[in-house]
């Protein structure tokens, strides 16, 4: 009796070992995904900023496949909510969180700063404050926003543009004056209004602000929101022309539509991960020009003469080339005090850091 408990013992204990090695061994076969988290302020359905996110999100599983698993939060505030749900991610299990509004840095600061084995991945924000797990992605979309700005000037018949912005941080007035300054390179009469509604999403005030600029004499409304449907819709509307950022609205905006910027972070995400998979991702600030294809010149209009389109296409290229270095100097600010000087370029720490207009952008006061 004692010998057959010996040998049931025996083989309960085997029985053990081998379920452990066997579970051992199918986790190394079938590895659990690496779970990467998206904080987004706004609907993944908005035809633009949050939109092109989600994108990014989807190819990044369809490329990586069983490697990664993504989820996402959207329309989340820029307050203490967004602490809130980037720890409810970290409880679920994620390892990389992106990021990707402004207003998010704070709480991801806060959230590295508790967890040191989750990378935080903050997009356009400059910080003095540096973490080992925190990394910020700018891609310079002010590039083929200069492309878009020569469309603008050469279609313009007023030579009264419009540009309705959230918050004028300094990655967006980089974008603003990158834009002036490309319509100002083929006509130089063109004058720049810029108006702020002081929130990314506020479709009223948006729509309003269009109106307002048409009656005015503008003739060409270029945004940079989390959306430009409702402004290009208003532009459509007002028998204007309109620019976007963020989404190609081509399709939406058959009329008025001319070109504008737009996203392609999908290939982006994939490096991202994959150097942090492979363990040569370092934290710190990565900057991607337009030739790196992730910022890129939406569609045409088709309103837009092959002409003009060509002329736009061949500004793009030379910026690209290096041809062309959109902030090199001599560059004054709106009030005449020189940014830039001769012979020299504005470097990344510059461009973070632009709280100043170019002359002939109207409607903000430089600081």
């Amino acid at each position: 009796m004692r010998l057959n408990k010996t040998i049931v013992c025996l083989v309960l204990v085997l029985l053990t070992f081998l379920g452990a090695n066997f579970a051992s061994a199918e986790s190394q076969t079938n590895p659990q995904p690496l779970k990467v988290g998206f904080v987004l302020c706004g609907p993944i359905t908005d035809n633009g900023w949050n939109q092109s996110h989600n994108d990014g999100r989807l190819y990044l599983e369809k490329t990586m496949g069983s490697k990664v698993q993504t989820i996402f939060a959207e329309s989340v505030p820029e307050n203490s909510e967004a602490g809130r749900v980037i720890e409810k991610m970290i409880a679920q299990g994620v390892k990389i969180i992106f990021t990707t509004s402004y207003g998010f840095f704070e709480p991801a600061l806060q959230a590295a700063a508790r967890h040191p084995d989750v990378v935080f991945m903050q997009i356009n924000r400059y910080s003095e404050q540096k973490r080992a797990n925190v990394g910020v992605y700018f891609p310079y979309y002010f590039e083929p926003m200069y492309a878009a700005g020569v469309v603008a000037g050469k279609m313009t018949k007023t030579n009264k543009i419009g540009f309705i912005v959230g918050h004028a941080v300094s990655n967006v007035l980089a974008v603003v004056n990158s834009f002036t300054l490309g319509a100002q390179s083929v006509n130089p009469k063109v004058k720049v209004h810029l108006v702020c509604t002081n929130s990314w999403n506020d479709p009223v005030t948006e729509s309003e602000a269009t109106k307002a600029l048409a009656e005015s004499g503008v003739d060409v409304v270029a945004s940079n929101l989390d959306s430009s449907l409702t402004v290009c819709l208003a532009a459509e509307k007002a028998k204007i022309y309109c620019i976007g950022t963020h989404f190609d609205l081509k399709k939406q905006i058959p009329k008025s539509w001319l070109t504008g910027a737009s996203w392609n972070y999908g290939p982006l995400y994939v490096r991202i991960v994959q150097e942090i998979i492979d363990g040569s991702w370092r934290s710190g600030t990565n900057y991607y020009a337009s030739k790196d294809g992730y910022a890129r010149l939406a569609s045409f209009g088709s309103i837009v003469p092959s002409k003009v389109q060509k002329e736009a296409l061949n500004a793009l290229q030379k910026i690209n080339q290096e041809k062309i270095i959109v902030f090199s100097g001599p560059i004054k600010d709106s009030t005449g005090k020189l940014r830039i000087p001769a012979g020299k370029t504005a470097d990344n720490h510059c461009i973070e850091q632009m709280n100043w207009v170019v002359p002939g952008l109207e409607g903000y006061s430089a600081k």
